[in-house]
């Protein structure tokens, strides 16, 4: 029976390994050295090879060559090991044993020496499912663990896991690995299984894996059964489903002259081949990101680029801050979509709203070729901050004035939350965020790490939009991420949970001078749990 391309070509040793170099190296440089340590944690999502460094791990520590960073593969423990059948290797799915009971049964056989290998090396898989007694139970063996025994644990959720387990464990974050490298290691699989493949066709199976190299092999096997024993970019876009770069590129085209007719015309054209829009709303925030990047650092399109001409060309046709609204409104498409009648709707909604708010514009109408030019032709409107005198018997639109933020004037960005007239995930984005400067023109905004994910969708966005309905359309807005953690920054939610804090020490001060607590403690034992202040 043929075996699979994910088991078949799956890594058994550091150099087999794809797009995980700061891992193999530290990881090679501790058993060169043999500065080994009892437990390791690898994080990351599916498919980035957390429990296949969790095997070769176990092939170095037990090769019959010694402790290496180069397992040999042929003596019996490394054989026994690649097959699942070395006695000394112990794997656990989490997920399927949860219980504190599963845990206590694989603690005590921990006790025991090994029965054939240099160590004792447990792999629990998903780690961040056990119980809270499960962990307890851990805890101890990893705060006193047996020399012979060594803990590998591994996660897509590290955030789950207690801080005390974290913290007795050696930890490596594998990151989704890049799309030119799974491209590359499809090449080379199908190379070695002398399989004739389109390398557009590997382009489009790494990008749908999504950073997941086991996931690109398992997409690979479809490919390769969809296309009668090749891989092809016709048949493998078929199979996935994928949207032809062309379509998207005379979309923006149309978007740029403000051609709405043709706009619909290509998504009717989609739907006449039954693409999934869906993807096309991937696929077209993939490209905005990529034009923008292009606008900027123009080396970021590759000589060899196939849509390197066509993409340089877009970039002269929108400005910056326009394919920065795009994007936006196309990740927020594709997050609506599920919720529209059908995608078909989703998508051309989607075209209609960027349609809308294409430069040249106006309100009620859509935007046409005649209507429209480039935002670079366009010369700036400076906003005033009132209109000129007119008699009373003049008759001219009332005009709104702008109104700006002197430098002079010592507001809170707390105080500027508040009038704003924002909810919802904008609000939580502004309560999250620090105030580093503000001035007539414009205001600078600091958001941690930990928080970076508020930035994601329309929220950026909808910020924006409030600060420069308040202070006018020149007012400009940025917002940063910040390396630090959350307590560190002067946002109103941590001035808050300051607060909070405080006046919970105040109460819990003032319980503990209490009299009659006091006679409890005395009298009984009795202690004070928690404290929550009313009001």
């Amino acid at each position: 029976m043929t075996q699979v391309l994910a088991r078949k070509w799956r890594p058994r040793s550091f150099t087999e390994l794809v797009g995980q170099e700061h891992v193999v190296r530290a990881l090679g440089n501790a058993l060169q050295q043999q500065r080994l340590h009892h437990a390791y944690l690898f994080t990351g999502t599916r498919g980035v090879g957390k429990t296949t460094i969790a095997r070769i791990i176990a092939k170095a520590l037990n090769c019959e060559t010694g402790v290496t960073d180069a397992p040999c593969g042929k003596c019996t423990a490394c054989t026994e090991i690649d097959s699942g059948r070395f006695v000394d290797l112990v794997e656990l799915d989490a997920a399927s044993n949860t219980q504190v009971d599963n845990m206590r049964e694989l603690l005590e056989t921990a006790m025991y020496a090994p029965s054939s290998g240099r160590f004792k090396v447990y792999i629990i898989d998903e780690v961040h499912m056990l119980s809270r007694n499960a962990f307890n139970a851990m805890l101890k063996t990893l705060e006193e663990p047996p020399a012979h025994v060594k803990f590998i644990l591994a996660t897509t959720d590290p955030q789950k896991i207690p801080v005390t387990v974290l913290s007795r464990c050696l930890q490596f974050n594998l990151k989704q690995i890049p799309q030119q490298q799974i491209a590359g290691r499809l090449a080379y699989v199908l190379g070695e299984e002398k399989v004739p493949f389109e390398a557009p066709a590997l382009a489009l199976i790494a990008r749908a894996a999504q950073g997941s190299l086991r996931d690109s092999l398992s997409l690979l096997d479809q490919a390769i059964a969809h296309g009668g024993g090749r891989v092809e970019e016709a048949s493998t876009r078929a199979m996935l489903g994928a949207v032809d770069q062309q379509h998207l590129f005379a979309i923006l085209d149309a978007l740029a002259k403000g051609d709405g007719a043709a706009m619909i015309a290509k998504a009717d054209e989609m739907a006449a081949r039954s693409l999934s829009f869906e993807a096309a709303l991937l696929d077209l925030g993939t490209l905005l990101h990529r034009l923008a990047l292009a606008q900027r650092i123009p080396a970021t399109v590759a000589d060899d680029d196939p849509d390197r001409d066509t993409m340089l060309t877009l970039c002269k046709q929108f400005a910056a801050d326009d394919l920065q609204l795009y994007y936006q409104i196309v990740v927020q498409g594709r997050g609506d979509i599920g919720l529209a009648p059908d995608e078909y709707a989703g998508f051309t909604m989607t075209l209609l709203r960027m349609l809308a708010f294409a430069p040249g514009a106006e309100p009620g109408v859509a935007a046409s070729p005649a209507s429209a030019a480039p935002r670079s032709a366009r010369a700036p409107q400076p906003a005033t901050a009132a209109a000129a005198p007119m008699s009373a018997s003049e008759s001219a639109p009332v005009t709104v004035p702008v109104v700006s933020v002197p430098a002079s004037v010592n507001v809170t960005w707390e105080e500027l939350v508040q009038h704003l007239g924002i909810s919802g995930f904008a609000r939580q984005l502004a309560q999250h965020c620090e105030m580093t400067r503000l001035d007539a023109t414009q205001i600078d905004l600091s958001i941690p790490k930990a928080q970076e994910h508020l930035l994601a969708g329309a929220n950026q966005g909808r910020l924006k939009a409030a600060l420069q309905q308040r202070y006018g359309a020149a007012f400009k807005v940025n917002i940063v991420v910040a390396n630090v953690a959350a307590s560190e920054v002067n946002s109103p939610a941590t001035i808050a949970s300051r607060e909070q804090e405080a006046q919970k020490a105040r109460a819990r001060s003032d319980i503990d001078a209490d009299p009659f607590v006091q006679e409890l403690k005395k009298d009984f034992g009795a202690r004070v749990r928690d404290v929550r202040p009313n009001g």
